[in-house]
Order: structure tokens, then C-alpha cells, then sequence
């Protein structure tokens, strides 16, 4: 009998087998759970377009958009552990929907294997220039002084804005309001108008309106500070690292289960791809993001420290699913 076991768990696995070596053996599909034409399907379509020429096999990119990147998350974790299913996504479908959510069609961290992070997207916190601040302290004085003063741009509960404002109004008793937007670029463009005073943004959408000395800089969520904006402290220097949700980014996963080899090629196909610099410049640099492009060990591991941050933050700002 056991012999008949381990027979038959051999011949299961040669269907696999066969795949990894041969990998790709048919179309492979990135999913992408949001609309076509935002930063993620861009980047998704530039891998596409390395990809299958270099495997012989179509690429396509499938936008499953809607409830927060659920949709498309649930697609590949519940498909065949293969590796022709693949997800690109942003840093919420995996470290903030587990804690928004009370239950998900998929597990972020069983379901779902990370190939790599492909970018991050540095997040500044900006306010108008009208605003008599230049830190984050003296924003946290300016609201003990005048209590519900200023507004801040969201994009809903428990986007960036939120989380970190939220925060900030829970560790320094101070009081400012919330006015939620329908995404990033209305909140954005509340903040340059002076609807509203503050906003946490990524860097790339802030900083023509920065030199235009329209709104201004307050502080980064990023390791370092930024070198073309070297005068703008961290969170983490400005005495806010526990209140910090950290830069934004851009990851590859596959179904969990797929064969190692598989991924392994596919982090390496990628890496490949980017490694040219005219590439990387036009698809990367040219879209404001930081190349990453970590291994599938780096990635798990920043998956888990980002995964605690968030847990943090989302129960200390109160933020629940809408």
C-alpha cells in the first residue's frame, strides 16, 4: 500500500514536472485587478511585451477590476498551481485587505506565492501652501492651537491618507477631518485647490505641482530620503516611524503551490528584462517609480514586516472596509 501511495503521488507530480521544465506550455495570463491605463497595468503590459517573445508564448494581461482587488486576487489564488496565472497588484491586496476585511475569498499569505517586487512608490505627505507649516511637528502644534482647523484629502478608509492621518490624530490627541475622494487624483487635486489642506500622495503624481509652489512637502514615507528632494525628512527621521504606512508598491505572485523551478524563472525572466536600461528607464524611472525587483525570499520577508505595520496602523486608525 505504501508503495502504491508513493507511486501515485510520482505520477501526479510528472504533469508538473514536465511543466516546470518546459515552462511556459501554453498562454500566460497576468491578472490585473484594476482598470486598464493606471501604473500597474502599464507596467504589466511593458513585462508582457518583454515576455512573450522570450518564451515563445502569448503574455496577456486580464484587468479583473473592482472590490479592492479582490476580484482578481481570488482569480489566481483558486487557479491551477502551474504558473500560468499570474498576479500583479499593489501593496493592498496583500497587506491591507487581510485587516480591512473580516472574511476574503483568498488568503493573502497561503493562497498567493511572491515572485517579486517589481517598484515601489514613495508617498509624501504634502499640504497647501497656504498652510503656515513646513514639519510634522509643527502641523501637530498648529492643530493643538486650533483644533479641526484643516481637512485631509482620502481616497476612502483605509487608504494611505487615512492610515496615516488617522494615525497621527490618535498618538498626538490632535483633531483635523477627513473628506474622502473618489481616488487619489481628485484628493490630490482637492489639496492643490485648497479644498482641502493635506493629503498623502505618491511622489510622482506631487511633485510638478511641488515645483509649480502649489502645495508643499512635509515629509516621505521611504528608507531614505528622496535624492531630488533631499530637504524633506523621512517619517522615520521626523520622529514618525510608528505611525508610518510606508511606500507603496508594485509586486508579481503566482498561484501558491506552483512549481519552484517555475517561479524562480519567471523572477529571473523578469529581473532580465529590466536589467536593460533603456528599458527600465522608459517603464520605471519615466513613471516615477523606484525599481525593486527583490527575490522571491527578499519579498516574503518584506511581506510580513509590511503585513505587521499595517495590522498596527489599521487598528490604531479605526479603518474598516467601505
Amino acid at each position: 500500500m505504501k508503495f502504491c501511495s508513493i507511486l501515485a503521488a510520482a505520477l501526479l507530480a510528472l504533469p508538473l514536472t514536465a511543466i516546470s521544465q518546459n515552462y511556459p506550455v501554453r498562454p500566460v495570463r497576468i491578472v490585473v485587478p484594476y482598470a486598464p491605463g493606471g501604473g500597474i497595468d502599464g507596467l504589466a503590459r511593458a513585462i508582457s511585451e518583454r515576455l512573450s517573445p522570450k518564451w515563445g508564448r502569448p503574455v496577456v494581461v486580464d484587468n479583473k477590476p473592482g472590490a479592492a482587488s479582490i476580484i482578481g486576487a481570488e482569480i489566481v489564488a483558486r487557479a491551477a498551481p502551474d504558473g500560468h496565472t499570474l498576479l500583479l497588484t499593489s501593496e493592498s491586496t496583500v497587506v491591507s485587505n487581510p485587516f480591512l476585511y473580516p472574511k476574503l475569498p483568498y488568503d493573502a499569505v497561503r493562497d498567493l506565492a511572491p515572485i517579486t517586487q517589481l517598484v515601489s512608490l514613495p508617498q509624501m505627505v504634502v499640504a497647501h501652501a497656504s498652510v503656515n507649516v513646513n514639519t510634522l511637528d509643527e502641523l501637530v502644534a498648529l492643530l493643538r492651537a486650533k483644533p479641526n482647523s484643516l481637512n485631509y484629502g482620502s481616497y476612502g478608509s483605509g487608504s494611505t491618507p487615512h492610515l496615516l492621518f488617522e494615525a497621527l490624530k490618535a498618538r498626538s490627541k490632535v483633531e483635523l477631518t477627513q473628506v474622502p475622494y473618489k481616488g487619489i487624483i481628485p484628493a490630490l487635486a482637492a489639496t492643490v485647490a485648497g479644498e482641502v489642506q493635506l493629503t498623502m500622495v505618491g511622489v510622482s503624481l506631487s511633485i510638478g505641482h511641488i515645483k509649480a509652489g502649489k502645495i508643499k512637502p512635509i515629509a516621505i514615507a521611504r528608507g531614505e530620503r528622496l535624492p531630488s528632494m533631499p530637504q524633506v525628512p523621512t517619517l522615520r527621521e521626523a520622529g514618525y516611524a510608528d505611525i508610518d504606512p510606508h511606500e507603496g508598491w508594485f509586486g508579481l505572485f503566482v498561484t501558491s503551490g506552483s512549481p519552484e523551478a517555475v517561479v524562480r524563472k519567471v523572477h529571473a525572466d523578469v529581473v532580465e528584462a529590466f536589467a536593460d536600461p533603456e528599458f527600465r528607464a522608459k517603464q520605471v524611472l519615466a513613471r516615477g517609480f523606484d525599481p525593486v525587483f527583490s527575490t522571491p525570499e527578499a519579498f516574503a520577508r518584506f511581506i510580513q514586516s509590511e503585513m505587521k505595520q499595517m495590522a498596527h496602523l489599521i487598528k490604531v486608525s479605526g479603518a474598516k472596509a467601505e
